[in-house]
């Protein structure tokens, strides 16, 4: 099986602080690979590392065959990354938003308006392409930020919390789209959420974080597997995910977690 992500040891520090330790793991091209975790357990640590914006204190990871470090360039050629802060700009239009990315993607010239109409139409914005985002609803600001990351086309992209602040249509239209870029581009996927619900749906394999280590990994059935099921009682992704964090219930995140989650929250509402 080919993996289009690996990683190794992969650790990050902060001082004396441990935002990620060690981790290693693999994703397989063409799947959805779920990232869990409560807050500050070190999901964006991770990602930041993987798309080339924070250097580890130690260990490697690979992207496509490209070192983080080392071949950092050609890694974010082959990677999309949609954050959870805001990517938009709401003083541009749709269209001019997806412009500016193609610049920066150099999506030459000739194919730049192509690249453009079929992405609005791919995330069905074609006819608010020329509407201020500002006027856009959380749920298509989460779309055309999408659209922004896969003008050229990523091998592996990454979403941040993809429908947090979303209310249940949006979300339900933002996972179809994320469905249809596996299906018809044939994208890689790696997100972090905290719903269960999303992860259930969109995900082949999860892992789940804690203390900056990932705990456990697998599909999701291979974690259901891995409790103990009392008679009668089916066990959820719920349970798997309560059981591998109930250590820490109360005491994971703090006021900062909490501001930046609400404002996100916030803006897409």
């Amino acid at each position: 099986m080919p993996f289009i992500l690996t990683t190794q040891s992969l650790t990050r520090r902060f001082g004396d602080i441990v935002a990620v330790d060690g981790a290693t793991f693999s994703i397989a091209a063409g799947e959805t690979f779920g990232l869990l975790g409560r807050n500050a357990a070190g999901k964006s640590t991770l990602i930041k590392m993987l798309t080339t914006l924070l250097p580890p204190t130690s260990g490697s990871a690979t992207v496509s065959g490209f070192d983080i470090v080392r071949e950092a360039a050609q890694v974010r050629r082959v990677i999309g990354y949609v954050p959870q802060a805001l990517s938009a700009d709401g003083e541009l239009t749709g269209y001019e938003n997806l412009d500016v990315f193609a610049r920066l993607y150099d999506i030459p010239r000739s194919a730049r308006k192509a690249r453009i109409g079929e992405g609005l139409a791919f995330m069905d914005l074609s006819d608010a392409a020329d509407r201020l985002v500002s006027t856009y609803s959380g749920g298509m600001i989460r779309r055309l930020e999408i659209a922004q990351s896969m003008l050229h086309r990523p091998r592996l992209l990454f979403l941040d919390e993809p429908t947090v602040g979303l209310d249940p249509v949006a979300r339900d239209a933002v996972w179809q789209h994320i469905q249809r870029l596996r299906a018809e581009y044939g994208m890689t996927i790696f997100l972090t959420t905290h719903y269960m619900d999303e992860a259930a749906r969109l995900c082949t394999r999860v892992a789940i974080m804690q203390h900056g280590a990932i705990v456990v990994a697998g599909s999701i059935d291979e974690l259901r597997a891995s409790l103990h099921q009392p008679e009668g009682k089916k066990i959820t992704l719920d349970d798997v995910f309560a059981h591998y964090t109930e250590d820490h219930l109360e005491a994971q995140g703090d006021y900062r977690d909490t501001a930046d989650t609400r404002r996100t929250a916030q803006r897409l509402g």
